[in-house]
């Protein structure tokens, strides 16, 4: 309970913050609505320009106005200049606009301000929504609330700590794992969904700016340095594409859950079971299930630390298939040997894992799944899938397997044995994507040197699409 607390209080200022954001944003949104029927009229300035107030890293300037105006032949006055107030110096907004007062008042000339036709007290001069500035708070909702209500909603969700030195975990440890209480394990897909969703969300945010500075920049200041800035909302489209994919991938396979038999899975022994996919059955659909076991281990110290895997031992079948209650039955048995680590229950910088994988290449949209699964020295046989049965899945297997060999290669069996040949043009498609890369990067470069002297920046930009074209180049005539 002590560790909730801590982790809600350190929580709490994260989600503080993106709630303000929000509430900030709303607030801005909800003005602009109520003013769209605001009228316009006439008023004389008083006073108009912009202050500038230095800071640590940063100056940031605030526009200000004084006006007086005639409405239903009575006299008033404002101050209020936009929707957003305080000082920011995001964009040129607050000193465009103070010039441009500071501009009228020096000539004597009159503005146009919106008034609230049933409270003519209040006016404003810009009634417009600042989208840059909105943008730019949704970085803090995305990323300050995110990590806040992330974090409080991981911390109290979680069940209590189980403890390890209990007897009654003695014989069975990957009951300390609460996703291994029954024989049913589900797959990390959902999760996978989800997570692709809050980094698409997390970038888009972060970069949902740029096509506004950058417009701003091209229009004003005509610095086309600024549209090599287009590249991060591009690889946001693209990883909106990723967890549009998951989510499709989801919605249609459904939750597939693995029922392993036995349970747990068994080395020196079998890791057996099935699997139930929302799919109508097709005969001619072939589903692979690839069983690994893998070493996570860290590289590296300090911030140079990163997470690495090792697979120490694999094993790939087709699984059997037939008509099953919801659709499609899958059945799978491997055969696995002596010595292989067990799963581990608690992951720290070094332990091992079981991972089954489910994939099929299917029209419209492929299945992926992963499982991690408990496997521990039990010896246990499954009571699933005769010899015979077993026999085809294998002969099927080497028949996926010679043909993804022939995808690659050319293979050639005569008198002297077996010839493989690699034919030119095997990597076509993604080598003109990495054409395009470099190409993109390239000219950028070009024009960094060419057309702005940016000498240092250009060459990097140059150097590497470069490299990518070449590399790209020899993929293709390989």
């Amino acid at each position: 309970m002590k560790g909730r607390i801590l982790a809600t209080l350190f929580a709490l200022p994260f989600a503080g913050v993106g709630v303000w954001m929000l509430w900030s944003i709303g607030s801005t949104l909800h003005e602009a609505w109520q003013m769209r029927d605001w009228v316009q009229v006439e008023a004389t300035l008083q006073a108009g320009g912009y202050d500038t107030r230095s800071g640590d890293d940063s100056d940031t300037y605030e526009a200000f106005a004084d006006y007086r105006y005639d409405f239903q032949l009575q006299r008033y006055s404002g101050d209020r200049v936009s929707i957003a107030s305080g000082a920011d110096n995001i964009g040129d907004y607050q000193r465009d606009i103070g010039r441009n007062l500071q501009a009228a008042h020096a000539r004597g000339e009159k503005i146009l301000v919106y008034v609230d036709p049933e409270n003519p007290s209040q006016s404003i001069i810009d009634r417009g929504v600042r989208w840059g500035l909105v943008g730019f708070k949704s970085i803090f909702v995305v990323v300050f609330g995110g990590v806040g209500f992330g974090l409080l909603i991981a911390v109290w969700r979680a069940p209590p700590a189980k403890d390890q030195a209990d007897p009654a975990y003695a014989d069975k440890p990957w009951l300390l794992n609460d996703d291994w209480q029954t024989s049913t394990v589900r797959s990390s897909s959902k999760a996978a969904m989800w997570g692709a969703w809050a980094f698409a969300i997390f970038w888009n945010a972060i970069s949902s700016v740029t096509p506004f500075i950058a417009y701003r920049e091209i229009v004003e200041n005509g610095n086309y340095v600024v549209l090599i800035a287009l590249l991060f909302p591009l690889v946001g489209i693209g990883l909106l594409t990723w967890a549009i994919r998951r989510t499709l991938e989801w919605r249609r396979f459904g939750p597939a859950p693995v029922t392993l038999d036995p349970f747990p899975g068994s080395i020196g022994g079998h890791v057996g079971g099935t699997i139930d996919v929302n799919l109508p059955y097709d005969p001619s659909a072939r589903f692979r299930l690839t069983l690994t076991n893998v070493h996570c281990y860290e590289s590296g110290s300090g911030k140079n630390r990163s997470q690495k895997e090792k697979a120490r031992w694999q094993d790939a079948i087709v699984a059997h298939a037939e008509p099953g209650a919801r659709g499609t039955r899958l059945t799978f048995r491997f055969d696995v040997p002596q010595g292989l680590n067990a799963s581990d229950t608690e992951q720290d910088d070094s332990y091992h894992l079981w991972r089954l994988n489910l994939s099929a290449e299917i029209p419209g949209t492929d299945l992926d799944r992963d499982y991690e699964i408990p496997v521990y020295p039990t010896g246990e046989q499954s009571r699933l899938l005769s010899g015979h049965a077993l026999e085809r899945a294998r002969s099927a297997q080497s028949s996926l397997d010679a043909e993804a060999v022939r995808k690659l290669v050319n293979l050639d069996v005569g008198p002297s044995g077996k010839r493989l040949f690699f034919p030119m043009g095997r990597y076509l498609g993604g080598g003109i994507g990495g054409l395009l890369v470099g190409a993109i990067f390239a000219g950028a470069g070009w024009f960094l040197v060419v057309q702005e002297g940016q000498k240092f920046f250009g060459s990097i930009f140059g150097a590497v699409g470069a490299l990518i074209a070449v590399f790209c180049v020899y993929l293709v005539f390989n």
